[in-house]
């Protein structure tokens, strides 16, 4: 299949992603970057939405549980058609709808309010138990991020939705290996992360986060699991497709000054 259009789209959403914190004078583009490719394939084709109507009843939802990486949300859903592009341009400043974190109560098309780490997959198990519950055919996708994983919460939301058979919640875990102190290895190993879920009893799909093939054939593998929750680890790049923030940890949760922002911009080759 070809995916060059969504190749594109995801460029714009980097693209973005880099006015949007540059213009801000603050956020985090490392993560935002990293988790754009996914992003892209859960809004643009995998994910059963409606821009035109944000709370359309059996719709598929999706939760920022790394609510830091606001800014590839806001991109996202901005290039999906929830609002104008320009409207991003807003990110963290005083009386914006676009705070550092997405908010449910000011921004359409998000879920859930995040930022505090490690909630999202538990809110995301009780999404998907409801819809079960209320036999709702939506199903519930959540993107992670690897040092979130080291809080104890993640461990008990997981458990939880394999004991209660939650195959209607595909987790996605954006594996860039870098967390704001540095590396996952020095901070707090969470190795090996794949074994960890499947004794948990969640199905487990690895693959490269910025392969669309191998996005997409993992959800659907996801689509056909039953009885188990999924959990897609998805191998990918910090800052990815900006040469001077790849595998940089101090990329993490800084802006970058003018002439980085040009830099990335002429680099991505995407339109905002």
């Amino acid at each position: 299949m070809d995916y060059t259009q969504l190749e594109k789209t995801a460029a714009n959403i980097r693209t973005g992603i880099v006015k949007a914190i540059h213009n801000a004078g603050s956020g985090h583009p490392g993560g935002s970057l990293s988790a754009a490719d996914v992003v892209t394939a859960l809004y643009f084709k995998e994910m059963n939405i409606d821009p035109e109507n944000p709370k359309m009843e059996n719709r598929d939802k999706f939760i920022l549980s790394k609510g830091h990486a606001g800014p590839v949300q806001y991109a996202a859903l901005a290039e999906r058609g929830y609002f104008p592009k320009e409207n991003i341009l807003q990110l963290r400043k005083l009386g914006s709808k676009f705070q550092g974190h997405p908010n449910m109560h000011k921004v359409p098309g998000i879920e859930m309010s995040t930022g505090s780490l490690a909630q999202g997959l538990s809110v995301a198990g009780g999404m998907a138990m409801a819809n079960k519950l209320d036999k709702n055919p939506g199903r519930i996708y959540v993107l992670l991020g690897d040092g979130e994983i080291q809080e104890g919460l993640i461990w008990e939301a997981a458990m939880s939705a394999a004991h209660y058979k939650l195959d209607n919640l595909v987790g996605i875990l954006d594996w860039n290996g870098l967390q704001i102190d540095g590396k996952n290895e020095d901070v707090m190993t969470v190795a090996p992360v794949d074994e960890k879920f499947r004794a948990f009893g969640w199905n487990v799909v690895v693959i490269d986060g910025h392969d669309f093939g191998q996005i997409f054939d993992a959800f659907d593998q996801a689509r056909s699991c039953k009885g188990k929750p999924t959990m897609i680890i998805a191998k990918t790049c910090k800052g990815k497709g900006v040469s001077f923030m790849e595998g940089e940890a101090g990329w993490h949760g800084k802006a970058p000054n003018e002439e980085q922002t040009q830099q990335a911009i002429e680099e991505l080759g995407g339109t905002w």
